[in-house]
């Protein structure tokens, strides 16, 4: 079954509960809610083409995209710091010392909140053409 507006629901969902979390200093959440949308947007198009959208990360998801779309190399390299958040966010083993909610910053989390809003754009672009 082609569920690719159920995924960019979520995806769009997801980037709320971003911004909710970056409005309340939860900035460790806010980076994984961020690659957690920029994810599933990625896999909404790959659900809307067909192909396998298998896996968390954004930028090997990009790459699969890439071989039918052109893709921005600027969305490529924040894909690449996005991932850096799918784990380290949630898992204090994860960090030499200090649990994940001390170790990300309001910079760092509104940038990757950038990041994932112009892969959600870029990705509902391409899903409007599909």
């Amino acid at each position: 079954m082609e569920r690719s507006a159920d995924w960019m629901d979520q995806a769009k969902g997801d980037l709320q509960h971003a911004r909710s979390d970056l409005e309340r200093n939860f900035y460790d959440w806010a980076c994984f809610s961020a690659q957690q949308a920029a994810e599933k947007a990625c896999k909404a198009i790959l659900q809307k083409m067909g192909a396998e959208a298998w896996g968390h990360s954004v930028a090997d998801l990009l790459d699969e995209l890439a071989k039918k779309h052109d893709v921005p190399e600027n969305l490529k390299d924040a894909a690449l710091e996005l991932d850096k958040t799918y784990i380290p966010t949630r898992y204090p083993n994860a960090h030499p010392s200090g649990s994940p909610r001390r170790r990300y910053t309001r910079v760092e989390a509104e940038r990757l909140f950038g990041y994932a809003e112009k892969i959600v754009t870029f990705c509902e672009d391409i899903l409007s053409t599909l």
